[in-house]
């Protein structure tokens, strides 16, 4: 049966592109039409669904040069409760058609979706959540800011709730289970006794355990099993030995299926705190930002919610108070903390017309700020978005772990039964195994075969734990991510976390990176005054970004400048002027030499200068034919000034460094040099730093690329990771996989450290709870582990994990640091 799907297409410029898209699509197996629109930018396709997908149109749009629009979503999901439910929440998604990707975030409870809008939409994807036994829960409306702490703090409410009524009824058992553990005495006699344990059991495994038992029920009556099906399967048997004790010669469990009950409900509880600790950098993001802003209505100031802000409205911001949202100053100079979004300690001035950054504190003077982005649109939000989606994303490593976790349980279970039929059938075997635990206290070669049958199926359930596999990964990206919040450091995705930590060279373009982009004077030969004067007068008027740098140059030492009589500016040479009488030329040597003034005086320091990549203007002046030089200036882009040393650090952690740029070979050496670059890429023109990006890849491996996210975007996209470098607002978030808020290369520096570190807890992590299961599992089936303490080592497998990601905000990442 043939399926119909129209395609938003994207980068189509005229009709030989949508002729181009109509033939990659007509070219799919399975696909019977293709239509493409250029006016709409759709295609329309008709396929048959046995033979393609989805997918595979928009491969095939994508492999012809063009893409094909999408749309993410996060999902806040309720119900899960493991690793086991995180997978069969993500195969319900991805098996709607128009679903590119789906990833689920045990840690953080949400699903991110990319999708086709048209194809798929909510409603879809709550349909397909509740059929898999789970739900959507409400979203906030966009702009309008999540209450994460509330809802975590509930959840850990609930679950230190669940955990001390479960104590509360299983601290009694404990009590009275000693005497028969330590004598052998039932008190006050057997039948007391078995009824005891089974009435202080039902409270605690169908009251407060009551959630982990219908999550358990429910996962198999939708097809599958989850963690806490094997402990509603552990504790369900090790209950109905109670009644069964009354029957046949089978030791009473009820007591211990509480206490397995109440330590998971322990070990739950402490899971939440942790996560609840590692998610805590978004919360810190969410509390950020102002809740109302004063704004000036017809000269008076009206306070009002911040979601009432809209662009061009003027707020009114008092010293310590935050700024309600991106704006420009328009009246007032202040210091602004801008910590939250930099990481820098150090407070920036800002004066009229410069640009502020919502949430930042505005420490000393009253500033007005006229809004420029509000709601979804402002820094904040797009930080707090960025840093959902790399929590939402998936590292490659966990590829492997999510694999063994989609079978994880079923296999479990398995081996439970082949436990319980190992050991009625060949007891001997099994005995023989046991016997050789003797030495342990609670191992007991004496019961019958019945009972080590059950203890150790009990054991065998409760004690696997794919919520370890299942949390390890997820756990230490929140950390490491919201980390890099804190410092300025962007992550998009886990991918950039694994690929940055193994980047053989890092790409830096010159201008705006390892420079500061903006030239200034650095030298001046002669009466430096007199020069300055001369030269800044006679450039005065100048719009030329080095003309502009004399003019500041001596305003900044307090040199009072005349404005020019005449001025003509001489294109790709300088500038003439008249200045107080005198004709005054400020350009290069050829601009000198055609006008017949000797420089051959001054030729010797020039060439020092130009060999230290720095453009020489000569100033001369004087009456018409007799005129000479009275001077040079030497302007260079200054290096920014932890260049550097980052550069240093890089090549100190194994990291070779290239520079790209347009300038000369001399020019790019010279600024090599003074930094330290391994490779130097001059005289590139920028539709060729891809290419150069490809060869470096070719030579070394993986490549990362610092640039400014905008005029970079091309060898960015080509490079493994593309690092965008800025300032405020003004840099370019969706451009890059990795982006450095301040524009510093020492953030590289911090990025690749946060990466390495990051990834060091995720391997250590996955070893864990690898290790933890290959261990324990053979352990529990020989009758080695005691149901609780099987009980006690899974719920501390994964609060071991979890616990160990909070331990990565312990590294200092900061450029200097070991």
């Amino acid at each position: 049966m043939s399926k119909q799907a129209t395609l938003p297409i994207r980068g189509m410029t005229c009709a030989s592109c949508a002729a181009h898209v109509e033939e990659a699509l007509k070219e799919i197996e399975g696909v019977s039409e293709a239509n493409v629109n250029l006016a709409t930018e759709r295609a329309r396709v008709a396929f048959t669904p046995e033979q393609a997908k989805v997918e595979d149109l928009v491969k095939a749009v994508r492999n012809a040069g063009y893409d094909v629009g999408t749309e993410k979503v996060i999902l806040p999901i309720g119900g899960m409760t493991c690793a086991a439910c995180a997978a069969h929440v993500e195969e319900a998604l991805r098996s709607l058609d128009g679903v590119l990707e789906a990833n689920v975030n045990l840690a953080t409870e949400r699903a991110t979706v990319e999708y086709i809008p048209g194809l798929v939409g909510m409603e879809d994807f709550r349909r397909a959540v509740a059929n898999a036994g789970y739900e959507v829960l409400e979203m906030p409306a966009e702009g309008v800011p999540r209450e994460e702490r509330d809802e975590a703090e509930e959840k850990m409410a609930a679950a230190r709730f669940r955990m001390l009524v479960a104590w509360a009824f299983t601290i009694p058992v404990v009590l009275w289970m000693l005497p028969e553990m330590l004598w052998g005495i039932m008190w006050p006699n057997h039948l007391v006794f078995n009824l005891g344990m089974i009435v202080l059991a039902l409270p605690v495994l169908f009251w407060v355990g009551r959630r982990t038992y219908r999550s358990g029920i429910r996962a198999v009556l939708h097809g599958y099993a989850n963690m806490d099906t094997l402990i509603t399967l552990g504790t369900g048997v090790a209950l109905l030995t109670g009644p069964l004790s009354f029957f046949f010669p089978v030791a009473n469990y009820a007591g211990v299926s509480a206490m397995i009950m109440a330590f998971h409900l322990t070990g739950r509880y402490v899971e939440e705190t942790a996560k609840g600790r590692a998610s805590q950098a978004i919360r810190k993001l969410l509390e950020l930002g102002a809740k109302t802003a004063r704004v000036l209505v017809d000269g008076t100031e009206v306070e009002v919610p911040i979601e009432k802000v809209t662009v061009g409205d003027v707020m009114v911001v008092r010293p310590g108070e935050k700024i309600p949202t991106d704006g420009v100053v328009v009246e007032g100079e202040s210091a602004v903390d801008e910590s939250m979004a930099t990481g820098e300690s150090m407070p920036v001035n800002k004066r009229p017309g410069d640009e502020v950054i919502g949430a930042t504190v505005n420490q000393e003077g009253l500033l007005k700020v006229r809004a420029t982005r509000v709601g979804k649109d402002t820094f904040l939000a797009q930080v707090i978005r960025l840093v959902d989606e790399a929590q939402g994303s998936k590292v490659p490593i966990q590829a492997f772990a999510d694999r063994v976790t989609s079978i994880f349980v079923p296999v479990v279970m398995g081996i439970a039964l082949l436990t319980l039929l190992a050991w009625v059938l060949v007891p001997d075997v099994m005995r023989a195994l046991l016997v050789r635990g003797a030495f342990l206290p609670w191992v007991n070669p004496d019961l019958g075969v019945i009972t080590l049958a059950i203890v150790s199926t009990v054991s065998v359930l409760v004690i696997a734990c794919p919520c370890a596999l299942g949390l390890a990964t997820p756990t230490a990206l929140m950390v490491g991510s919201g980390m890099g919040a804190e410092n300025g450091i962007l992550i998009r995705s886990g991918e950039a976390i694994q690929t940055l930590k193994d980047v053989r060279v890092i790409v830096f373009d010159k201008t705006g990176t390892i420079t500061k982009g903006k030239p200034e004077v650095t030298d001046v030969i002669g009466d430096r005054r007199e020069v300055l004067r001369m030269a800044a007068s006679a450039e005065y008027g100048s719009e030329h970004p080095l003309g502009r740098a004399v003019v500041e140059k001596a305003q900044a030492e307090g040199i009072h400048l005349s404005a020019p009589q005449e001025f003509e500016a001489v294109r790709g040479k300088g500038v003439i002027a008249k200045v107080n009488g005198l004709r005054v030329l400020v350009g290069s040597r050829r601009m000198m030499e055609e006008g017949g003034i000797n420089v051959a005086a001054w030729l010797p320091k020039v060439e020092e200068l130009e060999a230290a990549g720095k453009t020489v203007m000569y100033v001369a002046a004087g009456q018409d034919g007799q005129r000479e030089v009275m001077g040079v200036i030497a302007v260079a882009d200054m290096l920014k000034d932890d260049s550097a040393a980052a550069i240093r650090e890089l090549h100190q952690m194994g990291v070779q460094t290239a520079m790209i740029t347009g300038d000369n070979r001399r020019t790019a050496d010279a600024i090599a040099r003074q930094v330290g670059i391994d490779h130097v890429l001059a005289e590139v023109l920028p539709d060729g730093k891809v290419a150069e990006i490809r060869k470096l890849q070719e030579r070394f491996g993986l490549v990362a690329m610092v640039g400014d996210g905008i005029n970079d975007a091309p060898a960015l996209k080509q490079a493994n990771v593309g690092i965008a470098i800025g300032t405020g607002t003004d840099i370019a978030i969706e451009a890059s996989d990795v982006t450095l808020v301040r524009g510093e290369l020492s953030g590289v520096v911090s990025a690749v450290k946060l990466s390495r570190a990051t990834f060091r807890k995720i391997r250590q992590n996955l070893f864990w709870a690898f290790f933890y299961n290959v261990v324990m599992i053979p352990l529990a089936i020989i009758g080695w582990m005691h149901p609780v303490l099987a009980e006690i080592a899974m719920a501390t497998s994964s609060v071991t994990v979890v616990t160990n990601a909070n331990l990565l905000r312990r590294v200092n990442i900061k450029s200097g640091s070991e």
